[in-house]
């Protein structure tokens, strides 16, 4: 368990998240961690503690902060991209539902732990919200739509015109993104939790990702939440009260189901990754165990 911080971003206006491939008219609707680090670290330099903080994170292993990528939220639904191994829902009750569960880039962090546990949903009580992917409560919009604004780039020698468009996320009163800041242990957190508060309230008022200059990016006052991880994400289940057993002794001894193996002491057990992974140059990684997909990044300077 690491102590960890949870941060709400409530946009005040349109977001540029620049999509792999690059494009100006296109937008993608997850700000990825290595985005959000870079951010961070840009308002650590008019903070003054640049230094510190690279000595802290990227020259240290491992690092005392980690970032998870930001993901949308509507209202207290949190969205998520789900593990591949549970989603799309693979029960024969929901294969021929009318629901289609694949065509769903985001889901409510709060049935995760369901899925992960075998449990089924029902397709009455969710839709696919169309314009954002967002597998939502059914009566509800999702939280964001994409958007294009267009502009005019006028040369002021000749008065010559050039119209271009630009992509943005827009995001539904009540929504935003959430991210993660996981610490390695208490005293990263006691030396860099205040810092890190200042400098997403920075970020707030100057912006984040692309189209700045504009006044997109930015933000109300972010919302923290401190606590531990991963209970912060999947509290853990409440334990199943056990009945009294008042059955006789040899009853107990035929009828009791056998005690299941308990699991090997070096048996890996499984992750599932809120950020890019990228892999240090003397990484060992058994690629078979997982679902990996790669992440072409692009951008512009």
């Amino acid at each position: 368990m690491n102590p960890g911080l949870v941060i709400k971003l409530r946009p005040s206006g349109p977001w540029r998240i620049g999509p792999d491939s690059g494009a100006r008219n296109e937008v993608d609707a997850i700000y990825h961690s290595d985005s959000l680090y870079s951010a961070v670290t840009s308002a650590m330099v008019r903070l003054g503690s640049l230094e510190d903080w690279l000595a802290a994170t990227a020259r240290s292993s491992p690092p005392a902060v980690a970032f998870s990528s930001c993901f949308p939220f509507l209202d207290e639904i949190g969205f998520v991209v789900p593990p591949r191994t549970a989603w799309p829902p693979s029960s024969p009750a929901l294969l021929s539902a009318r629901v289609r569960w694949k065509s769903a880039r985001f889901v409510p962090l709060g049935i995760i732990e369901g899925l992960l546990a075998g449990h089924v949903l029902d397709e009455r009580q969710w839709v696919i919200d169309g314009v954002s992917a967002c597998l939502v409560p059914a009566g509800k919009a999702g939280p964001f739509r994409n958007g294009v604004r267009f502009h005019a780039a006028v040369d002021r020698l000749t008065g010559a015109t050039d119209r271009h468009s630009i992509g943005c996320v827009e995001f539904h009163p009540g929504a935003g993104l959430w991210a993660i800041a996981s610490f390695a242990d208490e005293a990263a957190r006691d030396r860099w939790l205040e810092p890190l508060k200042t400098a997403f309230r920075l970020l707030a008022d100057s912006g984040f990702g692309g189209g700045r200059s504009r006044g997109w990016g930015r933000t109300e006052s972010p919302d923290f939440t401190e606590g531990t991880l991963p209970e912060m994400l999947l509290p853990p289940r409440p334990a199943v009260p056990s009945e009294p057993d008042t059955s006789s002794p040899d009853s107990r001894t035929l009828d009791s189901e056998p005690i299941p193996p308990s699991p090997a002491p070096n048996r890996l057990s499984p992750q599932w990754l809120l950020s890019l992974f990228v892999p240090g140059p003397h990484d060992s990684i058994d690629w078979s165990r997982g679902s990996y997909t790669l992440h072409t990044r692009a951008g512009r300077v």
